[in-house]
């Protein structure tokens, strides 16, 4: 995982000020807030005017020059990946300056951003003479000097944003729950851990774990030689979890502002490939309790910290509905890229929002599903290039499909290198449209799930409904059955329209029944609407040629 050191100027200044040449910028941190903590700094506010007739400049206050967009404050970004690219891509429609410290010349980044500073982000010298020309300070990644930003910032040591077994003891102090954990340092107190925990084991480093990096699981005690040497040993930081037998990873991306008010994003599911994210569907498919579960457990944990930003909140969905806390990432997530396309403010602009101090966006979907395919390296090289650009050229033909390439100038295997984003009018149209990118042909009626329920009140009808969800209910005989299967028809998968409208077909209108819940579904799927439409073209055109043939050569013949 990757983290990033939230910033935002301090409040004697304002989100429209430049720092002075030489300037050390004040930033807010991401550190655990305790009784007794100072109060987060009040939100900084954004002058604006309209005016229908030209007027002259306004004059500058107290010192302050006019904000020229949405703030004149230079955001120094330590990272120039995928995550710096978005990020740099997002200021440029908001008109924020973006400059960036990598040491490749041609990283991600570099592209989109106002300025690219080359020098390491692990050389203290270099970072400090890189915050000078800034008034926002974000780390992109994690391999950053964090001796030299616990200088700058002169407050809580960075290294608590690096070391995930101090995350892990912060939250467990608030009472969120995690998987039992512990730490390590000899192979008899990881002799021991196995003896209590039991097995399998998960094994991880403290720092420097992300995508699948840094994490081992020992399936038995004879393994826990080679783990542990496989981590680079104790003396590299290890501790275990005891193994979380989870159905559902799940994610939610918590925005905090400088005022401590905080937004959350709609809960996702996250699908792994080798401990890699591979693809994130969005809303999840669960119930709405394990929704609002999931939302509570995110907003405590990020409420329990100070700082401003995106924060990704992974979380375990276990076998009994119980929502585990796995890690926060302090800065903007591989969960949420979907957010782009699907969400009136993307995490991107969402970041800059909160640390620039500008009122936080509206995190809810515009589009009613998404699904995000991460472009992992399938071969090294040219090769994996080809595989990459036949996958994009597909893309390109799919509805809804949006392409993000990152420009990495090397093709590793399982490197990210890339995402897509398809966004459609339910679930399954998505995972219908992933399936033909994927070019596989995973459609199974009787596995799909069910968008609208149909209720037979005998089996009349079971011919026509065979292949749909199947079940009897009947309203005066089995009340009570009738209200269990409304009341869980949600948790299934089924839509229901507002007001849950009730419409009585006649026995033996099995397919009338069925035309009304399509059309029913087409008010909100364009797809659905066309389909509907071409159908009662079909009809219209039957009834004419009837008509016509019935005009021509009478009933008698026609009856024939």
């Amino acid at each position: 995982m990757r983290a990033r050191l939230l910033s935002a100027p301090s409040a004697a200044s304002t989100a429209s000020s430049l720092p002075s040449a030489g300037a050390r910028p004040r930033r807010a941190v991401w550190r655990p807030r305790g009784p007794g903590a100072p109060p987060p700094p009040p939100p900084l506010s954004l002058r604006a005017r309209a005016s229908m007739q030209p007027a002259a400049p306004l004059p500058e206050r107290q010192g302050v020059p006019p904000v020229h967009g949405v703030s004149n404050t230079v955001v120094g970004v330590l990272g120039g990946g995928q995550l710096g690219k978005m990020l740099c891509q997002a200021a440029s429609q908001m008109g924020i300056k973006m400059v960036i410290l990598d040491p490749l010349q041609g990283c991600p980044a570099s592209s989109v951003c106002h300025e690219h500073v080359v020098g390491s982000f692990s050389d203290g010298d270099a970072v400090r003479e890189f915050s000078k020309r800034c008034g926002v300070l974000t780390v992109e990644i994690e391999h950053v000097d964090a001796a030299t930003l616990e200088k700058l910032e002169e407050q809580v040591p960075y290294t608590q944003l690096q070391d995930k077994y101090r995350q892990k003891k912060h939250f467990s102090k608030f009472g969120i729950l995690l998987p039992d954990f512990m730490e390590v340092d000899t192979l008899h107190s990881i002799e021991e851990a196995g003896e209590r925990f039991g097995y399998p084991l998960m094994v991880k480093s403290k720092r420097l774990a992300y995508d699948g990096r840094g994490n081992a699981v020992a399936q038995k005690k004879e393994d826990l030689s080679s783990v542990v040497a496989s981590l680079g040993g104790f003396e590299h930081g290890l501790y275990v979890e005891r193994w979380t037998p989870f159905v559902k990873e799940l994610s939610v991306i918590v925005a905090r502002s400088r005022d401590g008010s905080t937004v959350c994003y709609p809960v996702v599911e996250t699908i792994h490939k080798d401990n890699i994210c591979h693809i994130v569907e969005a809303p999840a498919e669960v119930s709405a309790k394990i929704k609002k579960s999931a939302t509570d457990v995110a907003e405590k944990a990020i409420k329990s910290l100070e700082g401003a930003g995106v924060f990704a909140v992974e979380l375990f969905l276990t076998e009994d509905d119980e929502i585990l806390l796995n890690e926060v990432a302090p800065r903007p997530h591989n969960s949420g890229h979907h957010t782009i396309e699907s969400c009136y403010t993307s995490q991107y602009e969402q970041h800059l929002r909160a640390i620039l101090g500008i009122p936080l966006g509206d995190p809810s979907m515009k589009a009613p599903a998404a699904i995000m395919y991460n472009i992992l390296g399938e071969d090294e090289g040219e090769a994996g290039f080809f595989l990459a650009h036949q996958l994009i050229q597909r893309a390109l033909n799919i509805p809804g499909a949006s392409v993000h390439w990152y420009a990495k100038p090397e093709m590793r295997k399982q490197r990210k290198m890339g995402h897509i984003t398809i966004v459609g009018p339910s679930k399954a149209s998505v995972k219908l449209r992933l399936d033909k990118l994927l070019q596989r042909d995973t459609y199974d009626p009787k596995k799909a799930s069910p968008r609208a329920s149909i209720i037979m009140g005998s089996d009349s009808d079971l011919n026509v409904m065979k292949d749909a969800e199947t079940t009897i209910v009947s309203a005066h005989r089995t009340p009570e059955r009738m209200y269990d299967f409304a009341k869980s028809a949600k948790d299934r998968g089924v839509e229901m329209p507002k007001g849950i409208p009730v419409a009585t077909i006649a026995i033996g209108n099995a397919e009338n029944a069925g035309l009304l819940a399509v059309k029913m579904l087409a008010s909100r799927d364009p797809e659905l609407t066309d389909k509907v439409l071409k159908y009662q073209e079909d009809l219209r055109d039957m009834v004419l040629e009837k008509a016509e043939r019935l005009e021509n050569i009478g009933w008698e013949e026609y009856l024939k």
